[in-house]
């Protein structure tokens, strides 16, 4: 297996990775945010009432790009798959 092929293949799987928890984080990352707005307009220090609406936020943030992601994950799996007699150099 060349290393052009081997760097090609780690790259792809990172953007793959990237691409999957791109939604979730997003969607944590604003909840989250607006959550400590909230807080700090009124000075409600309660630290674990930030969980409960991220928790709920990437749940629903899963329904929904869960097809896409499926779709992301099998065409990368197809594409791997088919591409191991290329990397073995057969």
């Amino acid at each position: 297996m060349s290393p052009e092929a081997v760097a090609s293949l780690g790259q792809h799987a990172l953007w793959v990775m990237f691409l999957l928890s791109l939604p979730m984080l997003g969607v944590a990352l604003v909840v989250g945010l607006l959550v400590s707005l909230l807080q700090a307009a009124t000075q409600l220090n309660e630290m674990t009432l930030s969980f409960v609406p991220k928790i709920f936020a990437v749940g629903l943030a899963m329904v929904f790009a869960g097809p896409w992601m499926l779709h992301v994950m099998m065409d990368y799996t197809t594409q791997l798959l088919l591409s191991i007699p290329q990397l073995l150099g057969s």
